[in-house]
């Protein structure tokens, strides 16, 4: 069964890339633009089915991972900053938040599909000016939602962080997708 990862994203790969298992990378092209009135959980939900149907159209027979991150503070999205200053920005309103993280993931073969959402939530500490610039120069954070890339310094930024996942904050939850390959008949620990 060949296994394909409707992502183009390097974190996802390489998190994929514990399994063991033998996997192509193809990135989806898909809109991402969230629907009117859509909550963020619903988005990531949304996207990570829609990036593993566009590419199960032109790979029928393989089993598909799509998956997709959404930060939210109160409810509301928080979107990768693209830049410095609205990195800066972003970081000045997470200081001493708590930040939802939702890492959506679906899994199809083309006729049947799971899907969860694994959601994390992530207190930020009291950061000062001098930090959220020191950080932002070292780290470059501007492709990450919420500007804290955890598996890096961004750990740095928090006071806690609750999952029933650790590898979701970094975009894949490997233990919920370890359940459900194993659904479809493909054990990590049987294909390493």
């Amino acid at each position: 069964m060949r296994l394909i990862l409707a992502s183009s994203s390097p974190y996802r790969r390489e998190l994929l890339t514990r399994l063991g298992i033998p996997f192509t990378s193809v990135a989806p092209n898909i809109d991402e633009s969230p629907l009117p009135g859509e909550a963020p959980a619903d988005l990531a939900l949304r996207l990570s089915v829609a990036k593993a149907q566009a590419v199960g159209l032109d790979h029928s027979g393989a089993l598909l991972i799509g998956s997709d991150q959404v930060a939210t503070i109160n409810g509301q999205p928080i979107g990768k900053p693209g830049n410095f200053e609205r990195a800066q920005a972003q970081l000045e309103l997470l200081s001493g938040q708590t930040v939802e993280f939702h890492s959506a993931l679906c899994v199809s073969d083309g006729h049947r599909h799971e899907v969860a959402d694994v959601i994390t939530r992530c207190n930020f500490r009291q950061l000062s000016t001098q930090e959220i610039t020191a950080y932002l120069l070292r780290e470059q954070p501007y492709d990450t939602a919420g500007s804290a890339k955890a598996e890096g310094l961004g750990i740095a930024l928090m006071d806690s962080m609750q999952s029933d996942d650790p590898t979701a904050i970094i975009g894949l939850p490997l233990i919920t997708l370890s359940r459900m390959l194993r659904s479809f008949g493909l054990n990590p620990l049987e294909h390493s």
